[in-house]
C-alpha cells in the first residue's frame, strides 16, 4: 500500500511497528499467551487488606495512556471491561537495559494496541483497582487509530455515535462503545432461556435445508441462485415450517429450530432481508395451548434478561406478565374503524380501503386487503401484548380452518408495542384442503401477486401420510431482542445488518489528469492533495497547488523530480 494511501497516524503506526521489527519485537506472535484473571475478576477478587492477588496476568487493548517520567498509567480493555495497569520504568526493565520502557512502550506503542501485562494488584491513593506490571508483551501492534470518546464535565465529545459508521464497522463499535455488547449478551440470553425450556419439555432442536427448491411457509418473495451442478434454480428459504412439519408426520412429538431466512424484500428499522427466526411444532395441541405456552416463554425470557416481567421500550412500559389480551381480528377492525367486515367478498373490501384512504392495487386478494386493512388501522394500538385471533380464511393457507366459523382459521399474532412479534397456527393436517389452498396462492400469484405461496407437492403428499394435530409457532429473534432490550432499530441487535454499498466519491480517471500535461507519476500526488476531479483542479490557485504537492514528495519520500512553478501553471492553462 503506498503511503499516499494512508492517513498521518497511519503512516506513524506503520513506521513503529518497522522499528519493533529493527528491534527483534514481533508485534503479532504466534503463541499462545496464557491469562489468569479478566478485569471484571480482579475487581471483584481484590482485597486490599488481605493483598491476595499477588500474580496476576491480564491481556487487553491500551484505551489510554498517562505518561509521567519513568511511571505510567494505562488503561486496558479486555472481554469484561476496563482495569487500570501501572507501569514503572525500573520494575518493568530491573536491569541496566530500559529499552522496552523507554523506547517500546514510551515511542512505538499506541492507543488500540494490545498487550498482555503479568504483575501484582494494588489499590492507588484514589482507591481504584491497579495492576502493577512486572512483565509486558506486545501481542498485536494497530495500525489504524480507534475514534477515542474524549469527556469532560460529564460530557462525551468525538464519540463513535454514526449509525453508518456504527453498523459497517461493529467492530470499532464494539471496542470504543462497550454497551454494545451488552445487547447482545443478552440476545444469546434470550436464545438459552427459549432453548432450555424447550429442552426440558422434551421437545427435539433440528436443522432444516437454507437452500430449498419451493420457497414455501410464509408469503415473501424469495431470493433466487441456481445450482450449477443440477442446473436448477433453488431459493433461500423464506421459512422452514413446511420441513418441519414433515418431521411432525415422521413421528416427533415436537421440534424446533433457530433459523436464518431471507426474504428479498424492503428494509428499514425493523426489517431486514436476513433475518432469525424460532419455529416450534408440537403434536397433538391448538393454537389456545400455543398461546399459554408462548405466553410462558415471554415471561422466562423477561425474568432472565430483567428479574421483571416489565420491560421499559422507550417511553412505554410493556408488562409480558400472563395472561394476555385475546381479541379476533374481525373484532379489532370492528373496535378501531367502526366497520364490520363480516362476509365481506373481495369488492365490499376494496370499498371498505377506499372509504379508510388505504392504498392498494389490482394484485390483492381478500387476504390482503384485510391484512392492509388491520395493519393500517389496528395494529398500532396494540402496545400491552395482545393475541389477534381468528384470521380469514384467505390469510392463512396452511392454517386449519376455525373449529366453529368455517371462513376463519385458528390463528393467532401476538402483537406489541404496535409490531408483530409471532405468529401460530393450529396447523392444517388435511392434504384435500391444503392442496385448494396451494391451488389458490397459485390463482393469486398468476394475478400478479409476487408473495404468493408454490405449490409444494411433497408436502401436500406428506400430510396424505397423515400429520397429528399439531399447533406451530414462529418468533422473530431480531424483534424479540429489540423489544427485551429497548432498542428501536433492528440494526442495534443484529451484528452486522446488512447495508446499502457504501458510496464513493466520484473520481476522473488518471487520463484526464494527463491529458493537462500532468505527468503520470504526479497524478495519485495530487489526489492525495485533495483533487479527484479535474474540475476542482481547474479552481486552485497554482502556487498552492506547487507547495501541496511538492510538500507531499517531501513528506512522503517519494524521491519525484519537483514541477517547476510554471509547469503547474501550463497543468491548470
Amino acid at each position: 500500500m503506498s503511503t499516499l494511501e494512508l492517513s498521518e497516524q497511519e503512516i506513524i503506526r506503520r513506521n513503529s511497528l518497522q522499528e519493533l521489527n529493527k528491534l527483534g519485537i514481533n508485534a503479532y506472535p504466534a503463541e499462545q499467551y496464557k491469562t489468569t484473571h479478566f478485569s471484571s475478576e480482579i475487581k471483584q477478587e481484590f482485597d486490599p487488606e488481605k493483598e491476595n492477588l499477588k500474580e496476576v496476568c491480564i491481556a487487553g487493548r491500551i484505551m489510554s495512556r498517562r505518561i509521567m517520567g519513568k511511571a505510567s498509567f494505562v488503561e486496558l480493555q479486555d472481554s469484561e471491561g476496563r482495569i487500570q495497569i501501572y507501569l514503572n520504568r525500573d520494575d518493568l526493565c530491573p536491569g541496566e537495559d530500559k529499552e522496552l520502557y523507554n523506547i517500546v512502550f514510551k515511542k512505538y506503542l499506541d492507543i488500540g494496541d494490545i498487550i498482555g501485562v503479568k504483575g501484582f494488584v494494588f489499590n492507588t491513593q484514589m482507591g481504584e483497582t491497579t495492576v502493577h506490571v512486572k512483565e509486558m508483551t506486545i501481542l498485536s501492534k494497530s495500525l489504524k487509530p480507534l475514534p477515542i470518546v474524549k469527556e469532560k464535565d460529564g460530557k462525551s465529545y468525538d464519540s463513535f455515535t454514526d449509525p453508518e459508521q456504527r453498523y459497517r464497522q461493529r467492530y470499532v463499535d464494539l471496542i470504543v462503545n462497550p454497551a454494545v455488547k451488552d445487547v447482545f449478551k443478552k440476545r444469546a440470553t434470550i436464545i438459552k432461556t427459549m432453548r432450555q425450556m424447550f429442552d426440558e419439555m422434551g421437545y427435539l432442536e433440528v436443522e432444516t435445508p437454507i437452500l430449498q427448491s419451493i420457497p414455501g411457509g410464509a408469503s415473501a418473495r424469495p431470493f433466487i441462485t441456481h445450482h450449477n451442478a443440477l442446473d436448477i434454480p433453488l431459493y433461500l428459504r423464506i421459512a422452514n415450517e413446511l420441513y418441519l412439519k414433515r418431521l411432525i408426520v415422521g413421528g416427533f412429538e415436537g421440534v424446533y429450530e433457530f433459523a436464518k431466512d431471507f426474504r428479498n424484500e424492503g428494509m428499514d428499522r425493523t426489517h431486514n432481508p436476513e433475518f432469525t427466526v424460532m419455529e416450534i411444532y408440537v403434536a397433538y395441541k391448538d393454537y389456545n395451548w400455543m398461546m399459554e405456552f408462548t405466553e410462558t416463554m415471554l415471561e422466562k425470557v423477561a425474568m432472565a434478561l430483567h428479574g421483571t416481567t416489565k420491560v421499559k421500550i422507550g417511553d412505554k412500559e410493556i408488562d409480558f406478565k400472563a395472561p394476555y389480551r385475546r381479541l379476533s381480528m374481525i373484532d379489532a377492525i370492528k373496535e378501531y374503524t367502526g366497520i364490520d367486515i363480516t362476509g365481506m367478498n373481495e369488492e365490499q373490501l376494496r370499498a371498505v380501503c377506499s372509504d379508510l384512504e388505504i392504498e392498494i392495487d389490482d394484485t390483492f386478494g381478500k387476504g390482503k386487503l384485510i391484512d392492509e386493512i388491520f395493519g393500517e388501522k389496528c395494529e398500532g394500538h396494540m402496545i400491552q401484548p395482545t393475541f389477534i385471533t381468528d384470521y380469514p380464511v384467505e390469510m392463512s393457507p396452511l392454517c386449519k380452518k376455525h373449529r366453529d366459523n368455517p371462513e376463519l382459521t385458528e390463528r393467532f399474532e401476538l402483537m406489541v408495542n404496535g409490531k408483530e412479534l409471532c405468529n401460530a397456527y393450529t396447523e392444517l393436517n388435511d392434504p384435500i384442503d391444503q392442496l385448494g389452498r396451494f391451488q389458490e396462492q397459485l390463482r393469486l400469484s398468476e394475478k400478479g401477486d409476487d408473495e404468493a405461496m408454490f405449490i409444494d407437492h411433497d408436502f401436500v403428499r406428506a400430510l396424505e401420510y397423515g400429520m397429528p394435530p399439531t399447533s406451530g409457532m414462529g418468533i422473530g429473534i431480531d424483534r424479540l431482542t429489540m423489544f427485551m432490550t429497548g432498542e428501536e432499530s433492528i440494526q442495534d441487535v443484529l451484528f452486522f445488518p446488512q447495508m446499502r454499498p457504501e458510496k464513493k466519491p466520484q473520481i476522473d480517471t488518471d487520463d484526464k489528469f494527463t491529458a493537462l500535461g500532468i505527468p503520470e507519476e504526479w497524478v495519485s500526488v495530487i489526489r492525495k492533495a485533495g483533487f479527484n476531479k479535474v474540475s476542482a483542479l481547474k479552481e486552485v490557485k497554482p502556487g498552492k497547488l506547487f507547495q501541496d504537492i511538492c510538500g507531499l514528495n517531501k513528506k512522503h519520500k517519494l524521491g519525484l523530480t519537483n514541477p517547476s512553478q510554471d509547469d503547474v501553471i501550463n497543468w491548470l492553462a
